[in-house]
């Protein structure tokens, strides 16, 4: 049981690193929009926004921040509960260690990057710990996003209802690798463990065998 809470933490600990490695790079290497080709259907792209995952935006910049927190606070009282229980699945944890740590690595975002860097106009990159001071406020920070897949586009037929003639890219969305950590969790999540997703009586069980 103790090597299955090591590996949730390794899986958390690593993701977070790396996502935030990578952000770092990019900010300070970067400027806001520039766009760099590695193939034809792979891309570098910076951008930043204040939403949810691949830029969406649902309410206020501060609720969004303080719901993460407690999000990814609820998740690690979770997992400490359920480890150590055997009949749960290793690969449940993985998948809970993954949205989490997706989670966690956004909000470095929100709370700190608005302390720690400037925010330039184009073509200037950011400097980390600037001398003027950052550009936000604590929980204010922007979540910077750089994976970008157009993996192939195309033109609708004039005879195609709504959409004829224009244009269309599939992948539009720009995101991160603490993104792309908490897709892949909730879609295995989904298909391999979903019994515990839709099924309160599945976690019940999971968390009164914990009290025992």
């Amino acid at each position: 049981m103790r090597s299955r809470g090591t590996l949730v933490a390794i899986i958390i600990v690593i993701t977070v690193i790396l996502d935030q490695i990578l952000k770092v790079w990019v900010k300070t290497s970067f400027y806001l929009g520039e766009d760099m080709p590695i193939l034809s259907w792979f891309h570098l792209l910076f951008i930043e926004n204040n939403g949810m995952a691949f830029g969406m935006t649902i309410g206020s910049k501060l609720a969004l921040t303080l719901f993460r927190i407690v999000a990814v606070s609820a998740l690690i009282w979770y997992i400490c509960r359920i480890y150590r229980i055997a009949k749960v699945p290793a690969g449940y944890l993985v998948c809970l260690a993954l949205i989490t740590a997706g989670a966690a690595g956004n909000i470095f975002d929100c709370v700190f990057y608005g302390l720690i860097f400037d925010n330039p106009y184009p073509p200037e990159v950011a400097t980390l710990f600037p001398a003027g001071g950052g550009y936000a406020p604590v929980f204010m920070g922007k979540v910077v996003d750089m994976l970008y897949f157009p993996l192939f586009s195309f033109f609708w037929p004039k005879w195609v209802p709504f959409v004829g003639g224009e244009y269309f890219l599939f992948f539009q969305p720009v995101f991160n690798l603490a993104d792309a950590a908490i897709s892949c969790g909730i879609v295995a999540l989904l298909i391999f463990y979903h019994r515990y997703v839709l099924s309160p009586s599945a976690l019940r069980e999971l968390t009164s065998e914990s009290n025992n």
